[in-house]
Parts: C-alpha cells; sequence; structure tokens
C-alpha cells in the first residue's frame, strides 16, 4: 500500500471540543474531523462538501506529535452583543457601544511560546473506494500545492507543510509483543500500555481523548463516529501492545511505526 506523510507547523493551535459550541477548551491534537478539513483545503473542496469523500471507510489518516505540547488559557477582548440593531445607521452592539468582554480561551503552544511551535505530522492512505482521492491529494502535496491556506484550528492560527515524503509498498505487519509505537492509537486496540515517565529521551506525558471521528453525510455537521484517542504530547513512543495491525515507514533517517485513527 502507499502511505503520503507531511509535517504542519504553526505557532499556536485550537481546537475546540465538539460539544459546545461555546467552550473554550481545546484538544492538544487535531481531531480526524479537523484533518479532513485540512486535507479538503489542500484539495479545494468546498465547506461541507467532503465528507463522504473524506470518511474513514474511503481515506486513512493517522497523526503523530512532533513537539512537546503544553496548553494554556489567554483573555480575548471580544465585543459584547446583547441587542443586533442597525449597524449600518449606527446601532446594535455591533458598533462596539456595548463594550468589551474578556473571554478565556485555551490554546495549545509549544513549551516556550518565544520561540517553539507546534508540530504534528499527519500520515495519509486510502481504501480502494478512496483511490482516486489519494491520488489527487499525493499529486498536490508532492507538487508543492494548496488550494486554500491551511491553520491550526482557527482562522488567524496559520500553518504550513514541509518534508513531504511519499512511502510505497508498506506492509501491515501484526505484532504478537510489545513495540514502539509513534503516532496516535485507539485506545480499545491497546492490550497492554507500558508507561514510564521519566525515559533517557525525557519525560513523557500520555493523554486520552474521545475526539470526532466522521461526520454524517448530510451536510449537517452532526457527528456519527468518535474515537478514544491515545497519544503522546512529548513526541515520544507509546509502548503498547495492539489488537491491530501497524505500518513501518522506514525513511534515510529514522523508522516509525505507526496505525491509523479508524
Amino acid at each position: 500500500m502507499e502511505i503520503i506523510s507531511f509535517d504542519i507547523y504553526g505557532k499556536m493551535a485550537h481546537f475546540r471540543k465538539y460539544y459546545g459550541n461555546n467552550t473554550a477548551m481545546s484538544y492538544s491534537i487535531p481531531p480526524r474531523t479537523t484533518l479532513m478539513g485540512m486535507l479538503a483545503a489542500i484539495l479545494g473542496f468546498e465547506r461541507d462538501c467532503y465528507y463522504d469523500l473524506l470518511a474513514s471507510d474511503k481515506i486513512r489518516i493517522g497523526l503523530r506529535v512532533l513537539s512537546p505540547l503544553k496548553k494554556s488559557f489567554h483573555r480575548l477582548n471580544l465585543l459584547s452583543i446583547k441587542s443586533l440593531g442597525d449597524a449600518t445607521k449606527g446601532g446594535g452592539d455591533f458598533t462596539g457601544k456595548g463594550g468589551r468582554i474578556q473571554t478565556p480561551f485555551e490554546v495549545v503552544t509549544g513549551m516556550d511560546i518565544s520561540k517553539d511551535m507546534v508540530c504534528y505530522r499527519i500520515f495519509v492512505s486510502a481504501n480502494q473506494a478512496g483511490a482516486e482521492t489519494f491520488k489527487h491529494l499525493k499529486e498536490k502535496l508532492l507538487a508543492n500545492q494548496r488550494h486554500y491556506s491551511i491553520t491550526l484550528g482557527v482562522a488567524n492560527f496559520s500553518a504550513f507543510i514541509r518534508n513531504v515524503i511519499h512511502y510505497e509498498n508498506v506492509v501491515e505487519t501484526k505484532s504478537s509483543g510489545t513495540l514502539q509505537v509513534h503516532s496516535a492509537v485507539i485506545s480499545d486496540t491497546v492490550e497492554k500500555l507500558v508507561f514510564e515517565k521519566d525515559t533517557e529521551a525525557g519525560s513523557n506525558y500520555l493523554e486520552e481523548e474521545l475526539l470526532p471521528a466522521d461526520f454524517m453525510q448530510n451536510g449537517s455537521r452532526e457527528l456519527s463516529k468518535l474515537n478514544r484517542t491515545l497519544f503522546s504530547t512529548r513526541n515520544l513512543p507509546l509502548d503498547v501492545s495492539l489488537s491491530v495491525p501497524h505500518y513501518q515507514l522506514i525513511s534515510e533517517t529514522e523508522t516509525q511505526n505507526i496505525t491509523f485513527l479508524e
């Protein structure tokens, strides 16, 4: 099978939690639905039209954290909107007459916001039904082309792509013991977890979150699937025994064991 990987970098990220449109909380990693949006931006798909084309039964997506991450709250100075009025005639709170309100907002950054970046590695492959979409995506990435700008969750958190690698003839492997997995994994596939906080490579921190995976195909943005996902926020592998196969990606600089979020 073919797998294409690319790294996405940005200064800050915010991936709003799905269970309310008024929450300021953020996931540490982009959910699969957010990754679908990133791929749609590269391909030039219009909003809400790509849910079926990039669904998990067609396109396979994996994720690896490449930089140590932390989350912190900041205050946004937003307009206080209580009265709509007619803004064209100088009325309503959209003109600023209602004053401002300090709104908390959780942001994902590197450990030192002044110099560190937020970095993720995205892995993409396809089932037979998604082969044509994958071919189009591969052509875009290898040609360093993008239809729309890429962001890390919200419009003003700009991001850029680099280190695109195309892997061919990747073989599915089933391990009977514990192995090091570099990508996020579905919690239900983990049969055994070996965790040591302090290792030779540094301190490791794990998180587990229930992340959106797929949308309904009616364009309503209603979720059809959620994945409970386990991952490291320190760019260190997980020592796990899995009930599902994994994939080994070998490049000139490293060997990675990954799974897909499906």
